[in-house]
C-alpha cells in the first residue's frame, strides 16, 4: 500500500500463522475416530484415510478430487497472504495428481478491516486460480475477529490414475520438492530478524504452485504422494509409513532447508504446531544422532509446502532430472524399506 495509514500487519491480527494454525494430527485422528463412514462404491477416497483429499467417481473416465484449505495470515500484505492461502488449498489437488478446475472462497474479516485490505486478499487468490489454470466461481465470507482465508477446490483425475499418500513401495526413491523450513523463517521474520531477500525468498517458496511438480510427477511410476504442509515433514511421512505399511528413511543431509533456518531453529523459534507435530510423530521416528535443530525443521509445519513423491528406482533419476529441469528445487532425499518391526521412519 502506498499510503502509510493504509498499511496493515495482518500477521497481527492472528494468533497463528498459516498451517501453524492446524488441529494436531493425532488430536484430529482421535476426533474423528468414531465418526461413521459412508459406503459407497464410489468415493475412491474418503475422510477415513488420512489423505489430502477425497476422489469420487464420476465414470470410468473422469473422477472429481475435492478438498479445502484455510488459515490465518502467513503475511503482512493482504494481497501475498491470498496468493500463498489459494497456493495451499490448489496443492492438495496436485498432490492427489489431479487438475484444479473450480474454486469457492473461504473469508473471515473483521467489520473493521478496511475494504481494500479485503479486495487485495481475494485479488491475490483469483490470480493464482488463475495461474493454476482453474476458474473462481463464488465462496462463502463471514465476518470474524481473526482475518482467515482459503478454497474449497475442485480437480478431476482419471479414477484408475490418482496418487494417495500411501502405496510406497519397498525400494522407492523419495523427491521432495521445495526445501524445508517455511515455519521457523515466518517465525523470524514476524521478530523482524530477517532481511529482505531473506523475506522475499520465503514468501517466493509459498506462492509457487506445484502444478509443475505434479505435471512432471504423473509421467513416471510414482506409488504414493502427498503435499508436506502442516504435519510437517515427519507427519506427513508418518502417514506414508503407516498407510503403506513400510519404513522411510531420510538421509537428513540431501534435503533441501531454507538459507538461515538452522541458525534460527538453534535460537529457539520454533512454532507451536512444531510441538504438536513431535507429540504425534516421535514416538515412531528413530532420530540417531541427528541435531536437535536439524529434528526442529523436520517437525517444522510448512504452509504451501512441496510434494513428498515416492517413486519408482528405475524412474527416479528420469523424475528428477524432469523437476529440475523446470527450475523445481527437488532433492532425492530418502528411500522406501520393508517394515518388519521397530520405528516406522530411521533419520540419518
Amino acid at each position: 500500500m502506498s499510503n502509510k495509514e493504509n498499511e496493515i500487519k495482518l500477521t497481527k491480527l492472528a494468533q497463528c500463522s498459516g498451517c501453524g494454525a492446524k488441529v494436531g494430527a493425532g488430536v484430529l485422528s482421535e476426533i474423528l475416530s468414531d465418526l461413521k463412514v459412508i459406503k459407497d462404491e464410489n468415493i475412491l477416497v474418503g475422510f477415513d484415510k488420512s489423505d489430502d483429499a477425497c476422489v469420487y467417481r464420476i465414470n470410468d473416465e473422469t473422477a472429481m478430487v475435492q478438498t479445502v484449505d484455510f488459515f490465518p495470515p502467513i503475511a503482512d500484505d493482504p494481497y501475498t497472504f491470498g496468493q500463498i492461502a489459494a497456493v495451499n488449498a490448489l496443492s492438495d489437488v496436485y498432490a492427489m495428481g489431479g487438475t484444479p478446475k473450480t474454486a469457492l472462497n473461504i473469508l473471515a474479516v473483521p467489520k473493521s478491516m478496511d475494504k481494500e485490505h479485503v479486495h487485495e486478499i481475494l485479488r491475490g487468490g483469483y490470480d493464482k486460480v488463475y495461474e493454476a489454470g482453474a476458474s473462481i466461481c463464488g465462496g462463502h465470507s463471514i465476518y470474524d475477529d481473526e482475518p482467515k482465508y482459503g478454497l474449497c477446490v475442485t480437480g478431476f483425475v482419471h479414477p484408475d490414475r490418482f496418487l494417495k499418500n500411501c502405496g510406497a513401495e519397498p525400494g522407492d526413491v523419495l523427491i521432495y520438492t521445495k526445501p524445508l523450513g517455511i515455519g521457523i523463517m515466518i517465525n523470524a521474520m514476524k521478530a523482524g530478524l530477517t532481511d529482505k531477500k531473506t523475506d522475499d525468498r520465503v514468501l517466493e517458496i509459498m506462492k509457487t504452485l506445484n502444478r509443475k511438480a505434479c505435471e512432471c510427477m504423473v509421467r513416471y511410476d510414482v506409488h504414493a504422494c502427498t503435499d508436506v504442509t502442516g504435519f510437517s515433514m515427519m507427519g506427513h511421512s508418518l502417514e506414508m509409513a503407516q498407510g503403506s505399511d513400510a519404513r522411510i528413511v531420510f538421509n537428513t543431509g540431501d534435503i533441501r532447508y531454507i538459507d538461515g533456518v538452522f541458525d534460527f531453529a538453534k535460537m529457539g523459534f520454533i512454532p507451536e504446531g512444531a510441538y504438536r507435530n513431535r507429540r504425534f510423530a516421535e514416538p515412531y521416528v528413530d532420530k540417531g544422532d541427528i541435531p536437535l535443530y536439524v529434528q526442529d525443521v523436520l517437525f517444522d509445519p510448512q504452509t504451501s509446502g512441496g510434494l513428498l513423491i515416492s517413486v519408482s528406482k528405475t524412474d527416479s533419476d528420469a523424475l528428477l532430472e524432469d523437476l529440475l529441469s523446470e527450475n523445481i528445487e527437488a532433492s532425492i532425499i530418502g528411500r522406501v524399506e520393508k517394515y518388519t518391526e521397530g520405528k516406522r521412519i530411521i533419520l540419518n
